[in-house]
């Protein structure tokens, strides 16, 4: 895979209540990833952005909510989001700024 195309595929971490739930109980960690990832495009980054080894990736495709602005009835965009599960013994911490 292209190193160039795999800085692109992690948009940012999704922290939530719900994503620290699943890192304290799954051992995983939640992304925001591009439109068009891949299952292997986010393992590949993962682990070279943050040098830990990944078990599983599993996708989802999240509805953009119909919001009203004004008068007006709009959409917000539909985006991915990465569940990536983490090796035994592994884990990212994004306090820290990222790594082990």
């Amino acid at each position: 895979m292209n190193q160039e195309r795999l800085m692109q595929v992690l948009l940012a971490p999704q922290i939530s209540e719900k994503a620290t739930l699943v890192a304290d109980k799954h051992a995983q960690v939640i992304f925001r990833v591009a439109s068009d990832a891949t299952k292997p495009e986010v393992k590949g980054a993962v682990e070279l952005l943050f040098k830990v080894a990944v078990e599983s990736v599993q996708i989802a495709n999240v509805k953009g909510k119909h919001k009203k602005f004004g008068r007006m009835m709009g959409r917000r965009k539909n985006w991915k989001k990465a569940y990536v599960c983490l090796k035994p013994g592994q884990e990212i911490n994004f306090v820290d700024g990222g790594g082990v």
